[in-house]
């Protein structure tokens, strides 16, 4: 009888263990199985990632990294549009498998994971021709006098409403970017990366970099990946590694002037 209890158990485990749901697959699986790497880009941050609405096609540091990727992987590319706002929700959501070049924020990394970082930027305020004799370093920007623009999503907003409590705080929606509104003279300043600024500033003969003693919040910049695949995010690092090695990075980041 106890031997026969015994088995009796022993079938129940096996069937209830037969019964639970199977652990989801790898990003990886997903990818290799299916032909396709899915990247969520925004397409506005030069030279990062930018879109051309008449080819709806996309060029960039990011661009060219993601390239590489899919071609290690023996798969196709495909850039799924999104937006600053929704950037991590699509992560998460499934939309698409990772994304390109993103800033490391704790913020961000409560709700996905974070490939190594493979290049860092550091944050400058800039202006136009016409107001840059306003201003004399960063405290001379959190006055009520001043309007700062910056986009809905990005940690460019975060960073404008911890530096700048006094000032006038507009945040636009993308597509809008807080650097249209102070080109436009709706706002004063806004604040971006040294890799974004410069491109900027060399496109808008107006733009100025506000002088200051020096940037601020350096931040190692990587790529999105579902918080818990392990997997997916193993492989990654690794072919970063790989990639850093063979001067991959360093190649592209000279390639777009970085």
């Amino acid at each position: 009888m106890r031997f026969l209890k015994s088995l009796g158990l022993a079938a129940a485990f096996a069937a209830s263990f037969l019964a639970a749901p199977a652990s989801a697959q790898s990003a990886l699986q997903d990818i290799l199985s299916g032909g396709v790497l899915k990247v969520g880009t925004t397409g506005d941050w030069n030279p990062m990632s930018v879109r051309d609405p008449a080819t709806n096609s996309y060029v960039g540091y990011d661009i060219d990294v993601m390239t590489e990727l899919a071609t290690d992987l023996g798969v196709e590319l495909e850039f799924v549009p999104t937006d600053w706002k929704t950037l991590v929700n699509g992560v998460v959501a499934g939309n698409y498998h990772m994304t390109g070049s993103a800033s490391i924020s704790p913020a961000r990394m409560k709700a996905a994971g974070f490939s190594d970082s493979y290049i860092s930027v550091e944050i400058f305020p800039f202006t136009t021709e016409d107001k840059v004799d306003r201003f004399s370093g960063w405290d001379s920007i959190n006055s009520g006098e001043v309007k700062v623009a910056t986009t809905l999503g990005t940690t460019f907003e975060k960073l404008a409403n911890e530096w700048f409590p006094n000032a006038e705080i507009t945040v636009v929606e993308a597509p809008a970017r807080g650097y249209q509104e102070v080109l436009s003279g709706r706002s004063d300043v806004f604040i971006t990366s040294n890799i974004e600024g410069a491109t900027l500033v060399s496109k808008f003969p107006n733009l100025r970099q506000i002088e200051t003693d020096g940037p601020r919040a350096p931040s190692p910049i990587a790529m999105l990946l579902p918080q818990n695949d392990q997997v997916w995010i193993n492989y990654v690092n690794s072919w970063i590694e790989l990639k850093k090695a063979q001067g991959f990075f360093e190649r592209t980041a000279e390639k777009w002037g970085l």
